[in-house]
């Protein structure tokens, strides 16, 4: 009786991983995210208006974090690149019209490179984000600092609330896109957003993960929300206001 061994060099190999998205844009990412997602959900009545506050200011210094990062970080992370991309958005436009025009003939049809156009759906939500941004939060300062009553009416609070909408279906569409190109190319593209690797080969597009910057990025955060809970007498929400929304009560006397 023999028994059949295997060589190291016989076992299967893992497939391919390269790093593409460092951890310093990673955590920007969700930290972001997180951020408008909860000033969204307390941006009526003023039971969280203090939390709306922090976490839109939150934003505004993940804006200063990216903008530099963007111009003094690696090249994979620069603006630069982004404008580089949506310089073939109209070429991949073309290029998309041309292959549903021409479906009925399989031949003749061209091939759609789904990956520019995740890269520019990416670039697209990126520059809309970081652009919608800045007036979303200096609107919200003013709103906060009462300056409608200075300048007349309530036209500020207005544009404050047109602005949060506006970038609330920014992000919308994002994530329309990411899970419809995910269906088409069936990969999941949200993955390098967590792992920071897709699979493939190839040269890692991030040399190094900057872990240092991503850590130091997410102590600043926790930091800063710290402090504005030692600064209120009642933390960034209240027992009252905690209890309320638990019980499901509205917020029609603070309106």
């Amino acid at each position: 009786m023999t028994t059949t061994t295997f060589s190291p060099s016989t076992a299967p190999a893992s497939p391919a991983r390269r790093r593409v998205v460092d951890a310093p844009t990673r955590v920007f990412h969700w930290l972001f995210a997180l951020s408008f997602l909860g000033a969204y959900l307390t941006a009526d009545g003023e039971r969280f208006r203090l939390l709306h506050v922090t976490l839109g200011y939150t934003m505004a210094g993940l804006l200063v974090f990216r903008v530099l990062y963007g111009l003094l970080g690696p090249r994979q992370a620069g603006l630069a690149l982004l404008w580089r991309k949506l310089s073939g958005l109209r070429p991949w436009a073309q290029s998309l019209k041309s292959a549903v025009n021409t479906t009925a003939d399989v031949d003749a049809s061209p091939a759609v490179n789904w990956r520019q156009g995740q890269n520019l759906f990416m670039a697209l939500a990126i520059v809309a984000l970081l652009v919608l941004v800045l007036p979303l939060t200096l609107s919200g300062y003013a709103t906060y600092n009462e300056w409608g009553d200075v300048l007349g009416g309530d036209w500020i609070e207005e544009v404050h609330a047109f602005l949060g909408d506006t970038v609330l279906a920014v992000v919308l569409a994002h994530i329309t896109a990411i899970v419809g190109l995910s269906v088409l190319r069936r990969k999941n593209l949200a993955a390098p957003m967590v792992t920071g690797r897709a699979d493939g080969p190839g040269p890692d597009l991030a040399k190094r993960n900057h872990a240092w910057l991503a850590a130091l990025l997410l102590g600043a955060v926790l930091a800063y929300w710290s402090w504005e809970w030692q600064q209120s007498p009642q933390g960034l929400i209240s027992g009252p206001a905690l209890s309320a929304a638990m019980s499901g009560q509205g917020d029609d006397e603070d309106d």
